[in-house]
């Protein structure tokens, strides 16, 4: 019987279990792009937590391709050099290390969460931002107005992609996941809202589909065969005119054949006016749609409760990403297993019980 409990094969990886820490951005990358102390005492807290898998904060594929300044990267030899060191930390207290990829497209250079207006506050140029590129030249809410990527353009970010999967693959993560979601670059080309060309790249869906199935062949070029590769899509848009579910379950289909291994669903943000779902497992109940287009099926979405994981594995998805809950208490996992702290709990923690 399938439990959140059960190991779950994904190629030759085998996790140990389905309930899994979501990518959360820290901000707190040194100057240079790299992992600090604090992404060691976080990510250690939460590999050592229960978790089956640790999927490191979106991490940028080039410096202009990050969402702020603080963001990690994995396009230089040092980066490569701090994520080894952390993938190693992770690996040591238990759990599976793997990192999600970023292209943020038009949501780039705005500020940290805590300065200012935060993620809806632009970062010009002259104060250590950068010109983004997005599909095309519409801005996401009041940050800045992208400049329309060109075909040269699109040629160098497709060779950040696979860089960046084979500095990953370097620095020893075991899983790789791509941030399509959420606004950033590969939802901007699928969405018809964001995605306004009339070239190869635009145009109906199979047209605005063009670009993200090469950003899918560029990461398994770079990536190891028996490696598994992720993608977080939106589930939907839940704007008019926007992405629907069966819009995004041919997507989803179409990024198992190009080389993806699971689908991690979460749902709108594209922009502000998105539909926010408040309802707990709102990202879950989209997956057995998804299961249709024959890849595993993730989520994550207000999976707050031991109860939620029972809920949604094996009845609507595969796996389950618990992002808000394990930044709270890194040992949410453990105590939501329920087992006995002598059988589940690191054995340093033994005499606490």
């Amino acid at each position: 019987m399938t439990t959140p409990w059960t190991p779950i094969r994904l190629r030759d990886l085998s996790v140990p279990n389905r309930v899994w820490l979501s990518p959360m951005c820290q901000y707190s990358a040194d100057r240079d792009g790299a992992p600090t102390d604090w992404h060691l005492a976080h990510y250690g807290a939460r590999a050592a937590g229960g978790v089956g898998m640790v999927v490191v904060e979106c991490t940028g594929v080039a410096p202009d391709m990050r969402t702020t300044s603080r963001d990690l990267g994995l396009y230089t030899d040092e980066q490569v050099a701090g994520h080894r060191r952390l993938a190693d930390v992770i690996r040591s207290v238990g759990s599976i290390p793997a990192v999600q990829l970023g292209a943020a497209g038009r949501k780039s250079s705005h500020g940290v969460p805590w300065d200012n207006a935060g993620t809806r506050s632009p970062i010009p140029p002259e104060d250590g931002g950068w010109q983004p590129l997005a599909p095309s030249p519409i801005p996401f809410a009041g940050l800045a107005l992208p400049a329309e990527m060109s075909t040269k353009d699109g040629t160098r970010v497709l060779e950040d992609l696979e860089r960046s999967a084979r500095n990953a693959h370097r620095a020893g993560y075991e899983a790789l996941e791509l941030h399509g979601a959420n606004g950033y670059l590969l939802h901007e080309f699928l969405s018809p809202l964001a995605n306004h060309r009339t070239d190869a790249w635009g145009g109906d869906l199979a047209g605005r589909l063009r670009f993200p199935l090469r950003m899918i062949e560029a990461l398994r070029a770079g990536w190891p065969e028996d490696k598994p590769l992720l993608v977080r899509l939106p589930a939907a848009d839940l704007l008019e005119d926007g992405l629907t579910e069966d819009d995004m379950v041919t997507v989803a289909a179409a990024m198992g054949g190009a080389g993806a291994d699971l689908i991690d669903l979460v749902s709108g943000a594209l922009t502000p006016k998105a539909l926010r779902l408040t309802e707990p497992l709102h990202n879950a109940r989209f997956g057995p749609r998804f299961r249709a287009a024959g890849v595993p099926v993730a989520a994550s979405g207000l999976v707050s409760e031991p109860h939620h994981l029972d809920e949604a594995v094996p009845g609507l998805v595969d796996a389950v990403l618990v992002g808000r809950a394990i930044l709270r208490d890194p040992y949410w996992a453990l105590r939501a297993r329920g087992a006995d702290p002598r059988e589940s709990w690191p054995k340093q923690y033994h005499r606490a019980f």
